[in-house]
């Protein structure tokens, strides 16, 4: 009797056990990795995301003037595939962790070695540079955490940090000018040349339109039903004041464009013209 009085308690307990090992509830600071396209290659943040859940936090549960993990549990990581420039302050490629000193007027934003810490633990000796943001209010309280990239740019973006109803950005930047010319002039040493987007990259970026244009007509010499490359034509012979190329080149996009039934081009020759006149 005994035996089976065991035998049904061992049975009892590995099934409570059991159980328990089964049981999944949802993190009250929920992870976050958000990854985005920058530069030439791209920036990636993982954080926890507490939420306001009735509290003060500012100045209560993140209190002014002390290092804040900048979110819950371990310590925020933000990873650079490329050198940047964060607040104006040069920062080689790499993996950090992502520490704040907030105050009522101004905030220390602090890019650290730690980024295997726990999130309360931090070394001032681990500091690899600080900057200061400014906090802006908020219309509407945010309820959980957030951090997000926003304004993002070919060469610039900002982190854009949010909770309750205080905001900051951190503005980053990349220099990618050099890289990507050197790509061109290594690319167009091959057989396949990137005509088209070498061009872009000089109409965008205020290069030599001249050169841009021969690359176009190359563009074109191996694709001459592309509506895309003869609206990019007309958009580079427009800035240089050559209207009335610019017009008849606008004018073969937009039939092509319509002969491959995409209005979108169509508008947009449309919208260039109008300029042009």
């Amino acid at each position: 009797m005994i035996k089976n009085l065991l035998f049904t308690i061992a049975v009892a307990t590995a099934c409570f056990t059991a159980e328990a090992q089964q049981l999944k509830t949802p993190a009250p600071s929920p992870t976050q990795t958000v990854k985005q396209d920058f530069g030439i290659s791209s920036v990636e943040l993982i954080y926890s995301r507490p939420g306001m859940k009735g509290r003060k936090i500012f100045g209560d549960l993140v209190p002014w003037g002390k290092v804040w993990r900048t979110g819950a549990n371990q310590a925020t990581r933000i990873k650079f595939n490329d050198d940047v420039m964060i607040g104006g302050q040069p920062l080689k490629a790499g993996e950090y962790a992502l520490y704040t000193v907030p105050n009522e007027n101004e905030w220390d934003i602090i890019i650290n070695k730690g980024s295997e810490n726990w999130g309360t633990v931090y070394k001032q000796e681990d500091d690899i540079l600080r900057v200061k943001a400014k906090p802006t209010k908020l219309n509407d309280a945010v309820e959980s955490f957030t951090m997000q990239f926003e304004n993002v740019k070919p060469t610039s973006t900002d982190l854009r940090i949010m909770w309750d109803k205080t905001a900051v950005a951190i503005p980053i930047a990349t220099d990618i000018d050099k890289k990507v010319m050197a790509q061109i002039d290594n690319l167009m040493n091959k057989d396949s040349r990137p005509y088209f987007n070498a061009a872009m990259y000089y109409l965008d970026n205020g290069k030599d339109l001249n050169q841009a244009l021969v690359w176009l007509d190359k563009a074109i010499e191996q694709n001459p039903n592309a509506y895309w490359v003869y609206h990019q034509k007309a958009n580079a012979l427009a800035k240089l004041g050559k209207k009335q190329e610019a017009r008849q080149t606008a004018t073969r996009s937009m039939e092509l464009a319509k002969a491959q039934n995409n209005d979108d081009y169509v508008k947009l020759n449309e919208k260039l013209l109008m300029t042009l006149k």
